[in-house]
């Protein structure tokens, strides 16, 4: 998409200089009457050729940012406008530089890479306190304050312990900077802080070599190959990198999180404390490990088992998953009617549950760039918009509500790995009308998510369609 012009108005907010364009998202300074204001708006990149993912980036975002309140480690949001009408979210402005300043001027002294690490290993430690992990560290993503504090930007990636994890529900595929990615977000594991400290270790490794650890994967099998293939030791490319400064980036950059800092307070600790860094064979390595110890990690790593993310501090019995699946193009009021009044029942009968409302589409690649859906992002945001109309009348609050917008090929395996991989308990799903020419779920779809399904199933027909079958048949 065409980014805004500065000096265009958006809810009021007139928008400046613009600062960054990003993957997902631009960034503009917003400006008054005297000039810039310390505030700026993120619009979500929602055009033609734009993935998805970027809409469940902003609402990701905006519910982080929104939980974590005020902190010197995270832009605090100001505002933000809804998905449904104009999505933005306005935050104050961080006046200082970014690290990728550095890293473009790598390598550097190895106490310049230990006093940036170390402020960005407190400002991890910081909202690891507050149970959110950022998943999406790299040199652009970390800032530095005149004071020296760091300051960690764009939680479009994060997970919070405490509130559903959006794109680990909707996404079967590693989002994220690959370069430095920890091996089990390749995984599919987000909830493990130590995959940050994994992403620090590689930016450390950066900036002490002025290389990446592994390069530019491009493709999830090369992603995967950090499994097992451990990085060129800092030392065989600057020799005069310290002993004790190889031990941390190594310790750091080790494969299972098990192996790696506890904690990102322990990193900042060995980063402002060299003396004190106790080393072992990670700092005298002079080469990768040779052919025979790979081909033995590559035996291994096929059987991988990520360690488990460290639980909440606060242990709540998880609410149960009662999942809707809704077809919405086009909308049928009649069966949308009954499927509110079932899903009320459910609601009512599971307690304090939380409610994914779902619908499936087809990929990205099938729509023509023509018509009523062009793009995959206006697809994706016409369909979270449809779905929370929907489900309004329910009057259930936010917090108890998610919504899913699917891409598929096969609509009802798309239900399946959603129930199967988010631990549903209840699904319902709209039955096909006798004689109706509207284009929804059909019966071979209900019959295969009712026999594949890994919890109890619903289907719900309109109570005027029931007199139409068969006595004594299911449909």
């Amino acid at each position: 998409m065409n980014a805004p012009q500065p000096g265009s108005e958006i809810d009021g907010f007139c928008l400046g200089e613009l600062m960054h364009t990003g993957s997902m998202a631009f960034i503009y300074r917003l400006t008054g009457p005297q000039g810039p204001l310390p505030l700026v708006m993120k619009i979500p990149r929602l055009g033609p050729g734009e993935r998805a993912v970027n809409v469940i980036g902003f609402e990701v975002c905006r519910m982080v940012l929104g939980a974590l309140g005020q902190g010197p480690h995270h832009p605090t949001l100001v505002a933000y406008g809804d998905v449904e009408t104009t999505p933005y979210l306005v935050m104050g402005y961080v006046e200082g530089e970014r690290l990728s300043d550095w890293s473009s001027r790598a390598p550097i002294a190895p106490l310049e890479v230990a006093r940036v690490g170390a402020a960005a290993a407190l400002a991890l430690h910081d909202l690891h306190r507050k149970e959110v992990v950022h998943l999406d560290l790299k040199p652009t993503n970390i800032m530095f304050r005149a004071s020296g504090t760091a300051v960690l930007i764009d939680f479009g990636l994060a997970h919070h312990s405490h509130y559903p994890d959006l794109l680990a529900e909707e996404l079967r595929f590693p989002v994220g900077n690959w370069e430095y990615m920890a091996p089990e977000q390749a995984l599919g594991v987000r909830c493990d802080p130590r995959s940050d400290i994994y992403a620090l270790g590689a930016i450390l490794y950066q900036l002490a070599t002025g290389r990446l650890p592994f390069g530019h994967p491009r493709s999830v099998a090369e992603l995967r190959r950090r499994l097992y293939r451990d990085p060129l030791p800092p030392r065989a490319i600057v020799p005069g990198t310290p002993a004790w400064l190889q031990e941390v980036i190594l310790h750091c950059l080790e494969p299972d999180a098990r192996n790696r800092y506890d904690s990102a307070e322990q990193l900042a600790f060995a980063l402002t404390s060299p003396e004190r860094v106790e080393l072992t064979e990670r700092a005298a390595r002079q080469r990768r490990a040779g052919w025979g110890t790979l081909a033995r990690r590559w035996y291994q790593a096929r059987s991988f088992e990520p360690a488990p993310c460290p639980a909440p501090s606060i242990k709540e019995n998880p609410a149960p998953i009662v999942v809707v699946a809704l077809s919405t193009a086009p909308i049928d009021d009649v069966l949308y009617e009954a499927m509110r009044g079932a899903t009320a029942s459910a609601v009512n009968a599971s307690g304090n549950c939380r409610l994914a409302c779902v619908t499936v589409v087809s990929l990205a690649a099938t729509l023509s760039g023509e018509g009523e859906e062009p793009t995959a992002t206006v697809r994706h945001i016409r369909r979270l918009i449809e779905l929370r109309k929907w489900a309004r009348p329910l009057n259930l609050p936010e917090e108890r509500l998610t919504y899913h917008v699917l891409e598929a090929e096969k609509t009802a395996d798309a239900l399946l790995d959603y129930a199967t991989m988010n631990d549903a308990d209840l699904m319902l799903i709209g039955a096909p009308r006798p004689g109706s020419g509207v284009h929804r779920f059909g019966g071979g779809i209900c019959a295969q998510v009712v026999a594949g399904a890994p919890c109890s199933v619903t289907v719900v027909r309109p109570a005027a369609d029931r007199a139409d079958l068969p006595k004594g048949g299911v449909q």
